[in-house]
Formats: C-alpha cells, sequence, structure tokens
C-alpha cells in the first residue's frame, strides 16, 4: 500500500508546518460527504495515532489511517497552481466516479 507525495506537494506542506510551528504531517483521510458518496480530508497532525499508517516523501510525513487507506491506496498528492486558483490535486486509482462539482467520489 502506497501514497505518493510529489516534490510540489510536499514543498507546500512543510511550508505550511514550518509556519504553523508544529506538527508531525499531514494527515491524508476520506469521510462521508457529498453526492458521491466520500470526500478527501487533509489537516495537521501533531501526534501519531494507533493505526496510523506513515508514507515519506521528500522529507514530510503523510499520515493515513486504516479505514482511509483502503480507499486511497495509491493515491498521488499533488500541489498545482493553474492561474490565480492553486491547491492540493488528488490523483486516486480507485475512484469510480465524481459529482459534478468535483467536491466527493464514489469507489
Amino acid at each position: 500500500m502506497a501514497i505518493i507525495v510529489t516534490e510540489s506537494a510536499a514543498k507546500q506542506v512543510s511550508s505550511f508546518l514550518a509556519n504553523r510551528g508544529k506538527g508531525v504531517g499531514l494527515r491524508l483521510g476520506v469521510k462521508t460527504s457529498g453526492c458521491s458518496g466520500l470526500a478527501y480530508i487533509l489537516e495537521f497532525v501533531d501526534e501519531l495515532e494507533e493505526g496510523d499508517h506513515v508514507f515519506e516523501q521528500h522529507g514530510v510525513k503523510v499520515i493515513v489511517d486504516g479505514k482511509s487507506l483502503v480507499y486511497l491506496d495509491g493515491t498521488q498528492l499533488d500541489f498545482v497552481k493553474n492561474g490565480l486558483n492553486e491547491g492540493f490535486e488528488f490523483s486516486n486509482p480507485n475512484v469510480d466516479g465524481e459529482c459534478g462539482c468535483g467536491e466527493s467520489f464514489s469507489v
């Protein structure tokens, strides 16, 4: 099982953690939401929890809980800038479909 972090995403996460002044890494997970069923969540992690899986690339740790890993295995986390817009993008090979607004997905 693996989560892939691009260099661009790693730089952004490092910057966020440095500005925040603390944190082990970034949690990537899923929650039930939206019209397609699941949505991505990103949050800072100050302490690891039992059952967490840690993926470290480019000096950044991405933490995924065991329940979310089933839906996220093989996902690439990237940070992209398109004109004035910028943000994290997820390339998840497990996704069967997405809602029209792009806020949720199904597997």
